[in-house]
């Protein structure tokens, strides 16, 4: 089942992508809907929209704010995020981005890779501030809408508004209490699987694979922004699509994130300077030949009395520990040196741990600690840069000369 759920989510997607167009198309004159279904419909595309990719939909959602506004009076009253001072700068920086990826599908690999460390970085930060203040706004603004049918008016023309003395009492807070949770709620298991595009990213060696990924997920954006400008209900449909596949994979996305988070974090401290790896109990990153451990888990592998390897990680990083045995004599195992990350492996059998960036420049000792009869060997752009060090100089020229 496991091996079959990438294929279920990418035929599920390949359907949310060719089914919403046609019948947003179809649905020419929609049946009249009440302002409050409209509006939660709108909230939910607009929390995923958001979600996907949180700076170009924050910045999007407050241009399209600021320039639907009536007037000015009325366009001084919108959140900061619908300001020119926030979107314009940040659609620049959105811009700047994709001229980034343009230029990364021709550059060698790894010119690029500060950068979508930075990006990666931006994406965090930003996922921040709209889960904080974006997402939490515009389910207070829907929660207006459905207790009083305008936004930012309190209750007036129903139920105990009616009474004497309860005709300013604006209980739309206590609809927050239930809309408020749900919208971080939908925008985290989103953001978290968006985000994982931005983890693969620094994963991947070549500039054209990074454009790729980031176009699909900007088609997906645009995608769900078409649909729900043609019809709120479609719209909505795509996002209940989305949130789904989301679910889905989130524990991949978690462990992704997880990743990503301390990749920028060593990277950007620069603190394999000041690191130095343990005698023993190091904590590290599974990887995909690990049996019955799901790759990129964060754990700790320790070398026991008794010679053998094992890994121990907590699921989710808060449930109760688990363990797995490393079943590979150690006499097999090296360490694999890389540019920017290195990893634990054997040949024919591939990848068993990543080392955090942390590690870089210690895998001598990482390979003593455990008594990997491997050794330290190049590996990923530090191998190929070998190869070609040795076919246009290096060890070719000098055994010519001899």
């Amino acid at each position: 089942m496991k091996r079959r759920t990438p294929w279920f989510v990418a035929m599920l997607l390949m359907l949310v992508t060719a089914v919403p167009l046609p019948a947003a198309a179809a649905a020419a004159k929609p049946a009249p809907a009440k302002p409050a279904g409209v509006a939660l419909a709108s909230a939910v595309s607009t929390v995923t929209g958001i979600a996907i990719s949180p700076l170009l939909g924050t910045a999007a959602y407050g241009a399209y704010l600021q320039f639907s506004a009536k007037d000015d009076a009325a366009r001084a009253k919108l959140p900061w995020y619908a300001q020119w001072t926030f979107f314009l700068p940040a659609l620049l920086v959105v811009g700047a981005c994709a001229c980034k990826d343009s230029l990364g599908a021709v550059l060698p690999p790894g010119f690029k890779k500060p950068l979508d460390v930075l990006e990666t970085v931006e994406n965090k930060a930003s996922g921040l501030v709209a889960a904080g203040a974006v997402v939490p706004l515009t389910m207070d603004t829907l929660s207006k809408l459905i207790v009083d049918g305008k936004p930012g008016v309190a209750l007036s023309a129903h139920g105990l508004a009616m009474i004497p003395g309860f005709g300013a009492i604006d209980l739309s807070w206590l609809l927050n209490l239930a809309t408020v949770p749900f919208g971080i709620a939908m925008f985290a298991i989103v953001w978290m699987a968006s985000h994982a595009i931005n983890v693969l990213i620094l994963l991947s060696p070549w500039g054209a694979v990074d454009a790729a990924l980031k176009g699909m997920r900007s088609a997906l954006l645009g995608l769900l922004t078409l649909t729900a400008t043609i019809n709120p209900w479609v719209g909505a449909a795509l996002s209940v699509v989305v949130i789904i596949v989301a679910y889905l994979v989130a524990g991949w996305a978690f462990r992704l994130t997880v990743f990503g988070s301390v990749f920028c974090w060593d990277f950007f401290t620069v603190r394999r300077a000041r690191f130095a790896p343990a005698e023993n109990d190091n904590r590290l990153f599974s990887g995909a030949n690990l049996d019955g451990v799901p790759v990129r888990t964060y754990g700790r592998l320790v070398l026991r009395s008794g010679g053998a390897l094992e890994f121990f990680y907590r699921p989710w990083l808060v449930l109760p520990e688990r363990s797995a045995e490393v079943k590979i004599d150690r006499g097999r195992i090296s360490v694999g040196r890389g540019l920017f990350f290195s990893t634990v492996g054997a040949e024919n059998t591939g990848t068993l741990f990543i080392l955090p960036p942390r590690y870089r420049g210690h895998e001598d000792v990482m390979a003593r600690a455990y008594l990997l009869g491997g050794g330290v060997r190049d590996a990923g752009l530090r191998r190929a840069w070998g190869v070609l060090k040795e076919l246009f100089g290096g060890a070719a020229s000098r055994t010519q000369v001899v």
